[in-house]
């Protein structure tokens, strides 16, 4: 009788140390909660301001890893805020978080916020579901280039344009030269095989679930978050913790995972020379004024 009754106190003296103990252990850590690991996605894509770096690869690569490794995630969130930007790095971070996702078998959420447009449409593909908010502003599936011809006025002030170049086309849509009608038509041929290579991305991960016309659904055009839910292109309406408490519980924890900190404290951004540099006020400012005219575009 002496082994069982031993037995019994030691389990009794565990579970009671393990109580003690379970306050002080970090909540993403502890069992008897769900977690699930939010991520937030703001800014433009491939866009740095100095102060203010945008959405790409390198910087997000380290973030997204930490998130996805957290054991036991009941999901992962993703809280997307982007107008879009570059076509390149948007594929890259929709094909590293699909990569996570499939290595650690986690179902993805997508939020959408002010808006989930372009390239941060894109990103927001790479989830098993998006939500958005009944006024966020989601579609703009398309592509957009945009320059300025200087060559009048250089012509204007006497300046004399001199450019040495080694190919035929290396001076395409050069802003100080007359604008080519065979260049402007050779730009037009790669936004359209970046807009169909999209509208593939688009199908391949909405499916059946998208509902209206090819011509209107790709057209470019954006919806409100509700309007957007008529069309297929998001799955629901509602904001982040509403959801996240309603489909894992009150008692679900939602960590935050922030970039990286330094030995100075400082956010680690990805890895090599990505991270963005100091610089003076004049150029903080054109580039401020740069993002504010991508945001326009959606009224925001």
């Amino acid at each position: 009788m002496t082994e069982p009754r031993t037995g019994e106190r030691v389990r009794d003296i565990s579970g009671r140390a393990l109580a003690t103990l379970r306050p002080l252990i970090p909540q993403r850590f502890r069992r008897d909660r769900p977690v699930v690991p939010v991520v937030r996605l703001t800014g433009i894509v491939g866009f740095s301001t100095p102060l203010r770096p945008g959405l790409t690869l390198a910087g997000l690569a380290r973030t997204l890893d930490r998130a996805f490794a957290i054991r036991h995630a009941a999901a992962v969130a993703l809280a997307i805020n982007s107008p879009g930007g570059s076509p390149v790095q948007s594929h890259l971070i929709f094909r590293r978080i699909r990569e996570l996702a499939q290595e650690n078998k986690r179902h993805v959420i997508a939020f959408l916020e002010d808006a989930g447009a372009s390239g941060g449409y894109m990103i927001a593909c790479a989830a098993d579901e998006i939500v958005a908010d009944s006024y966020s502003i989601v579609g703009s599936i398309g592509g957009v280039g945009g320059s300025f011809g200087f060559d009048k006025l250089i012509e204007k002030l006497g300046i004399e344009r001199r450019l040495y170049t080694a190919g035929e086309h290396k001076a395409m849509l050069d802003p100080f030269l007359p604008e080519k009608p065979d260049d402007v038509e050779r730009l037009k041929k790669l936004q359209q095989e970046i807009h169909g290579d999209f509208i593939a991305l688009v199908k391949s991960r909405r499916g059946g679930k998208l509902n209206g016309p090819e011509n209107d659904l790709f057209s470019g055009e954006y919806w409100t978050g509700r309007r957007a839910l008529e069309l297929g292109l998001v799955d629901a309406v509602g904001d982040l913790r509403t959801v996240l408490r309603e489909r894992f519980g009150d008692k679900v924890v939602m960590p935050l995972i922030s970039a990286e900190r330094g030995f100075l404290g400082r956010r680690v951004f990805g890895v090599g020379r990505n991270a963005p540099m100091p610089a003076g006020l004049a150029e903080e400012a054109i580039s401020a004024l740069e993002a504010r005219a991508i945001w326009a575009r959606y009224g925001l």
